[in-house]
């Protein structure tokens, strides 16, 4: 898989052709990073059925119409892992260009959340902690390694 960077764009699997030609829509994804106090953070795999199945994401899910990005999060993240969320904390937003679509993702850190982790889709979860030990990665999750790989700023 080859990952390029164009300016303020990550392309995903640059060999192969764009689905919809250069003028496709972009689709918004709210995505979740839940860290836990000890600083571990959740990565699922991509659902069977799904395209890059197996591989390894941050949870989330695409906007409905009139969500804002707290909204859509909250509710993919219940639809998915059957949890509530509290406080959702918008982050840094990434695009990221890949075969089958052009999406934009809000990635939100969410610190606080109640109920238990169900795998409502069928996928596996890792609770990880640097250096990351699954694989394959999702590309759009590598930008959000990198960044909680960095100090926080003083």
């Amino acid at each position: 898989m080859t990952k390029v960077r164009q300016t303020g764009l990550l392309v995903a699997d640059a060999d192969l052709p764009r689905q919809g030609g250069p003028d496709r829509a972009t689709q918004d994804v709210a995505v979740g990073v839940l860290i836990r106090p000890n600083g571990e953070f959740l990565l699922t795999t991509r659902p069977q059925g799904k395209v890059y199945a197996g591989y390894w994401e941050f949870p989330g899910g695409k906007f409905e119409p009139g969500e804002t990005v707290q909204q859509a999060l909250a509710r993919e993240l219940h639809e998915e892992l059957g949890i509530q969320t509290g406080q959702i904390l918008p982050w840094k937003t990434e695009l990221v260009d890949y075969p089958h679509a052009l999406v934009r993702l809000h990635f939100c850190k969410v610190l606080d959340w109640q109920g238990h982790l169900q795998m409502r889709e069928g996928q596996s979860f890792a609770w990880q902690h640097f250096p990351v030990t699954v694989a394959p990665i999702l590309p759009g999750t590598l930008p959000v390694l990198t960044w909680m790989a960095e100090p926080e700023p003083v």
